[in-house]
């Protein structure tokens, strides 16, 4: 009786423990590299971790809190510490992508403003040298207003119209000009400062040197309110990467890099990488918010691209300041030639002068006045000893990495989920195993990532500093047009043009300090303003307007005036040197 019991008890097993063999066997095949975790130990101490720390069989994936639960090779502690060196990892080619913008902008920059910078410095010593050539000492005694003519220049190229108003210096230049080479043609007449006030004042209406200043102004305003604000974009370009370019360390991205990147490991598939989508989802996510740059970003670009060819045409920058020496030539001869003329109509409107003191007649006179002139201006023979090249080479060159740089933020993803990041279609990891991605590939910018399967983003929140970038690149957009236009925005308020902030006025990167004022130190300052004088030059200009026209009337010019205006001529200024 008890056998047959046996027998029964036995059958009744018997398909029980069949059923029971039946299904170890899939349970073996699911996780066949978990059971040993040989090459997860060698690849975890790779990464400069502990080896010890791994289990050398599969254990229970319980107790993870990002990676599967099944059978693992890691430990909590162990995915806490891959987790870490997941963002890291994550980081990396975003870094190293930024990196090459940064730099490869930084060096374009620091070579125009190199470039701007010796045009200005070679502009002064030619006319320096030619001058010091042609006129000798009387060149040199009146050397400290082409010297400061050429420092205010400088200062403007720096620091724009909040250091200087270039219309306003021009004036004065040309006002100071003439005031000294007025006495010097009528050196037989007293001339005190109220008097030369009342020359300055007339300057636009006398013209004097002819049409040059007028000329000279339109060309220098374009060309440096042109330079200046290209060189500023450039500038802004790595300081605007620089500020924006981390990865996101939100605790959505942190969890979805450690999924993506190291829970392969836990599987112990240590060579399964992410299938290419999977990846986009998460740098998408990871990167929204850079994403958002990228129509100011273009829109930047594209300003700067049109100003640019601008550069190479009317505001060409070198074909302005390298004849400047024969220009201001040009325009003393013109008041040479025209001495008599301008002498009668300064009298006729500011008075008769008293008769000097002691009027030397024994003064060296040279006959027939002013006979030579500068070399002619080729603007086909440009020399390119500036920095070493030439402006079309630069703008060329520049233009081509402007259009390389567009769309860098929204496409950042697609440069990072490539090569060696990815596997085939059907051979990568998905999140969960070996297989397909089938997840819907989410669009960029934060407002798509509400549908991101991948990564958890507050779209509600924005990062403010890159918000402050879009800001940024806007306003320098808004100035890069006006430029293009001739017109100077410029609203910086610190004239050694270190003011930086989000003005893209001033460099805060480390690299620009190092590469900052390779030609000049710090600008010279304003001559001081005469004590007997309460007002700018400027200032008089405008009060005295109507005056200036009323007072300033071509009349006939008398014997007697000729006479005078004639001595004077014969002991100009300017009298070439043999």
């Amino acid at each position: 009786m008890q056998g047959s019991r046996g027998v029964a008890v036995i059958s009744t097993l018997a398909p029980l423990a069949l059923v029971l063999l039946a299904l170890l066997p899939p349970l073996a095949r699911a996780e066949p590299k978990a059971q040993s975790c040989s090459e997860v130990k060698a690849a975890y101490g790779s990464k400069g971790f502990a080896a010890n720390d791994v289990p050398s069989q599969g254990l229970s994936g319980v107790q993870l809190k990002v990676c599967p639960q099944g059978l693992t090779c890691c430990t909590l502690e162990m995915e806490e510490k891959l987790s870490q060196r997941s963002h890291s990892d994550l980081k990396a080619p975003v870094d190293q992508l930024s990196s090459n913008i940064h730099a490869m902008f930084t060096e374009r920059h620091r070579h125009f403003d190199q470039f701007f910078r010796e045009l200005l410095i070679n502009a002064e010593r030619s006319l320096n040298d030619m001058f010091v050539r042609t006129y000798g000492q009387m060149y040199m005694k009146n050397a400290e207003l082409f010297g400061n003519f050429f420092r205010e220049l400088n200062r403007y190229y720096v620091s724009g119209s909040a250091a200087v108003n270039l219309d306003a210096m021009l004036a004065d230049f040309w006002a100071d000009l003439l005031e000294r080479m007025f006495r010097l043609v009528n050196v037989q007449y007293e001339f005190p400062d109220e008097y030369m006030e009342c020359v300055s004042r007339h300057t636009e209406q006398l013209r004097p040197f002819g049409d040059v200043p007028r000329k000279l102004r339109l060309q220098l305003t374009r060309a440096f309110v042109a330079a200046r604000t290209f060189t500023r974009g450039l500038e802004l370009l790595p300081e605007a990467v620089g500020k924006v370019s981390a990865v996101s360390t939100s605790p959505g991205c942190a969890r979805a890099s450690m999924k993506m990147l190291y829970c392969p490991y836990c599987s112990g598939q240590v060579a399964l990488r992410p299938c290419q989508n999977y990846c986009l989802n998460v740098l998408r996510g990871c990167l929204a918010n850079q994403a958002d740059l990228d129509s100011e970003w273009n829109n930047f670009l594209d300003a700067m691209l049109s100003l640019a060819e601008r550069l190479e045409g009317p505001f060409n920058f070198e074909s302005v300041m390298d004849p400047i020496d024969v220009k201001i030539s040009d325009a003393i001869m013109n008041m040479q030639e025209n001495s008599i003329q301008v002498s009668q109509k300064v009298f006729q409107g500011c008075g008769q002068p008293k008769p000097a003191r002691e009027f030397r007649s024994t003064r060296s006179i040279k006959e027939g006045g002013f006979t030579g002139r500068f070399r002619p201006y080729s603007p086909d023979a440009r020399p390119t000893t500036a920095a070493g090249t030439s402006l079309d080479r630069l703008v060329t060159d520049v233009k081509k990495k402007l259009k390389q740089a567009k769309k860098f933020w929204s496409t950042l993803p697609d440069m990072v989920c490539t090569g060696d990041w990815v596997a085939p279609v059907d051979e990568c990891w998905n999140g969960t195993a070996k297989s397909r991605y089938e997840s819907v590939l989410t669009g960029s910018g934060l407002a798509n990532q509400v549908s991101n399967p991948e990564v958890e983003v507050d779209i509600t929140k924005p990062d403010v500093l890159i918000r402050r970038q879009i800001a940024a690149l806007r306003d320098m957009t808004s100035r890069l047009k006006a430029a293009h236009s001739g017109n100077d925005i410029t609203v910086e308020t610190e004239e050694d043009g270190s003011s930086g902030g989000e003005s893209g006025s001033g460099c805060q990167l480390p690299s620009c300090d190092e590469d900052r004022d390779i030609f000049f130190s710090t600008p010279t300052p304003l001559k001081p303003q005469k004590p007997t004088k309460p007002h700018t030059k400027e200032e008089k200009r405008k009060e005295e307007n109507g005056k200036a026209r009323a007072n300033v009337a071509v009349s006939p010019v008398s014997p007697s005036s000729t006479v005078l205006a004639l001595a004077g001529v014969a002991a100009v200024l300017l009298v070439p040197q043999r």
